[in-house]
C-alpha cells in the first residue's frame, strides 16, 4: 500500500479564539467564521449590546461564543483582561480605521487616532496574546487584518498606507520572534468589502468607478468572501505559513 499523506483539515475544535472589532462587519464575519469551524469564540469590541447580540446569533447556531467589553486601545486594560482568561490559540487583530485625506489636511488628531487603533492596539494585543501562549506553552496563530493598502500606496490614503504597511512589518518580525514557539503569524489583507459601512462611499460614483478599475474581478469584495480566509489561516491547513501577506484584493495588487 501507498502511504498517502495526511491532512489536518480546516477544524478548530478545542481552540479558543478572540477577535477584536468583532461586533459587526469583518470581525463579525470573522467571528462566526471560527465558530462555525469549532472554535469558542471572543468578541470583543467597546459596545457591549452589539456584542452581546451577536453573541446571541452565533450561540443560535449552536456555536460557542462570548463577550468582552473592551477598549483595545488601552494598554492597561488588554493585559488585564487577556491575563484573567484562558489562553486565546487563535487572535483576529481586526479593529480598525481610516480618515482617507490629503496629506495637507490631515491634522494631527487624525495620525494619532489612526495608529492608536491600526497600530498601537495591534501591538497590544499581540503582545498580551504571545505571553499568555507562552506562558502555557501553548502555539497559536495571530491574524492581522491589514490590507491592500498596506502594499501599495493611494490618494488620500497616506496615513492609512503607513498604518497598515507598518502592521504588515510588525507582522514580519513577530513571525521571526515568536515562531520558535510555534506561534504563527500572517496577515489577511483585503481590498474594498461592500458593507453598510462603506456603502455610502460608493454612492460616489467617480470614486467607485475608480476602484473597479483597479480589481482584476471587476466588482466588490463581499463579506463572505473573507471567511474562509479566515478560517485557513486560524487552522492547521496553513501550519507552515508565518510572516506571510494573504492578499484578498481581486487582483489589485497583481497589476
Amino acid at each position: 500500500m501507498i502511504a498517502l499523506p495526511t491532512f489536518g483539515g480546516f477544524r478548530l475544535d478545542g481552540k479558543r479564539a478572540l477577535v477584536t472589532g468583532g461586533g459587526r462587519g469583518l470581525g463579525l464575519a470573522a467571528g462566526v467564521a471560527l465558530a462555525q469551524a469549532g472554535a469558542a469564540v471572543t468578541l470583543a469590541a467597546r459596545s457591549g449590546a452589539e456584542l452581546e447580540a451577536a453573541c446571541a446569533a452565533i450561540r443560535a447556531q449552536d456555536g460557542k461564543a462570548d463577550v468582552m467589553v473592551l477598549d483595545v486601545t488601552d494598554a492597561r486594560n488588554v493585559a488585564r483582561e487577556i491575563a484573567s482568561r484562558a489562553p486565546y490559540q487563535i487572535l483576529v487583530n481586526n479593529a480598525g480605521m481610516n480618515r482617507p485625506r490629503l496629506l495637507t489636511e490631515t491634522p494631527d488628531d487624525d495620525i494619532d487616532a489612526v495608529f492608536t487603533l491600526n497600530v498601537k492596539a495591534t501591538f497590544y494585543l499581540c503582545r498580551e496574546v504571545a505571553r499568555s501562549l507562552q506562558a502555557a506553552g501553548l502555539p497559536g496563530s495571530i491574524i492581522n487584518v491589514s490590507s491592500q493598502m498596506g502594499h501599495v500606496g493611494s490618494p488620500r490614503r497616506t496615513l492609512y498606507c503607513a498604518s497598515k504597511h507598518a502592521v504588515e512589518g510588525m507582522t514580519k518580525a513577530l513571525a521571526w520572534e515568536l515562531g520558535p514557539a510555534g506561534i504563527r503569524v500572517n496577515t489577511l489583507c483585503p481590498t474594498f468589502i461592500e458593507t453598510a459601512l462603506t456603502a455610502p462611499m460608493f454612492e460616489d460614483r467617480s470614486f467607485r468607478s475608480f476602484v473597479l478599475d483597479r480589481i482584476a474581478l471587476g466588482r466588490l469584495g463581499r463579506i463572505d468572501e473573507v471567511m474562509g480566509p479566515m478560517v485557513f489561516l486560524a487552522s492547521d491547513a496553513s501550519s507552515l505559513m508565518t510572516g506571510s501577506a494573504l492578499m484578498l484584493d481581486g487582483g489589485w495588487t497583481a497589476a
